[in-house]
């Protein structure tokens, strides 16, 4: 049979308010508001609850995807092998622990050393930070962030960049500041553009040329720090992404499946923390997007046009910001709160429930 039930005593938590279920297929036609989010520097906001998203702390969302509200609870539809599922996750507090560890909410709310965890997130973002600005262009790059790694690339005339000194070609983001050059390109002219393109070209070849090996791009003291701090993160936060690994890969081990991460975070820092924290391999970069100029809910509807609305999307992460998007444009919502929904999710997935 093409159903399977799915007994609602079986699997609690896979059950929502009937309320919540989409009324169309995940990835139809929703909305982008183009809501405002939050940018990098050490806040992550999410705000209040935007009107009619149900509270859903502490345990996972599922609606649609493949689920159906039947007699006898909710059936679930197996995926054909032909069938393409999408998930879209956040980074910060999801797949990794960062944020929280400089707000002091990750020590508060699991009975956590604050000195500890604090002191573990200011060396880990001093690190992000100096591989951003010193490698990946930040120094240049923050006020001229994009969405995507393609998203200039039409500027971009093919020069080859082996012998291209970046550091004396005229280039100047909008605070100024940048480039050597006696006549600096003017900001927006085809030339800076052209030099903006280049410096995301670059980012690009950094970003597959050390993503399996981001200590190559470190001292060695630094990259000695890397090691001690990514142990000790995992550590203190009980194996969180390590734990967020194993679904990761599950769903990178399908071959009718993928992983995209939207994160708030600008997309150079964003670059910097997927390599630190040894994610290079699970996302390649034109899998990666952000949300800081745009808001997810139209980074949804970027990643639909790219994708279609014929695959199934699922929304993971543990902000209202993507759990509201996630409910604009129909989709899933897998919310983590706890080491448990990460757990919880990894089943889910092994049983092929999601």
């Amino acid at each position: 049979s093409a159903y399977n039930s799915l007994g609602q005593n079986q699997f609690a938590q896979y059950y929502v308010s009937p309320s919540y279920l989409p009324g169309r297929v995940p990835g139809a036609d929703g909305d982008a508001t183009g809501a405002t989010a939050a940018g990098y520097p050490a806040t992550k906001t999410e705000g209040s609850v935007p009107a009619g998203v149900p509270s859903t702390a502490g345990r996972p969302v599922v609606g649609g995807a493949g689920l159906v509200q039947g007699g006898a609870g909710f059936v679930l539809i197996r995926v054909s092998p032909a069938t393409q599922r999408i998930f879209l996750w956040d980074l910060d507090e999801t797949i990794i622990i960062f944020h929280s560890l400089l707000t002091g909410t990750f020590a508060q709310k699991f009975g956590k050393d604050p000195a500890t965890v604090l002191n573990l997130g200011l060396q880990m973002e001093e690190l992000i930070f100096e591989l951003a600005d010193t490698h990946l262009f930040f120094n240049d790059l923050e006020e001229c962030d994009q969405v995507h790694i393609e998203d200039v690339a039409s500027d971009d005339n093919g020069q080859d960049l082996g012998n291209y000194n970046f550091a004396s070609d005229g280039f100047s983001g909008p605070s100024g500041g940048g480039g050597a050059a006696p006549t600096p390109a003017v900001q927006g002219g085809v030339e800076w553009m052209r030099k903006l393109a280049f410096r995301y070209r670059r980012l690009r070849e950094i970003y597959n040329g050390y993503k399996n090996n981001v200590g190559g791009l470190l001292s060695p003291m630094k990259r000695e720090l890397l090691v001690r701090l990514q142990s000790e993160i995992e550590t203190v936060t009980d194996c969180w992404l390590s734990t967020a690994l194993k679904s990761l890969l599950l769903i990178q081990s399908r071959g009718r499946c993928m992983n995209i991460l939207v994160t708030t975070t600008q997309l150079v820092p964003a670059l910097a923390k997927v390599l630190l924290y040894g994610l290079g391999d699970v996302f390649p970069i034109e899998n990666i997007y952000s949300a800081t100029k745009i808001g997810k809910e139209s980074c949804f509807e970027r990643i639909i046009s790219r994708f279609g609305k014929k695959v199934t999307y699922v929304v993971i992460g543990d902000g209202r910001d993507e759990e509201f998007a996630a409910k604009q444009h129909n989709m899933p919502f897998w919310r983590i709160s706890t080491h448990g929904d990460l757990v919880s999710l990894h089943q889910a997935l092994e049983l092929d429930f999601l």
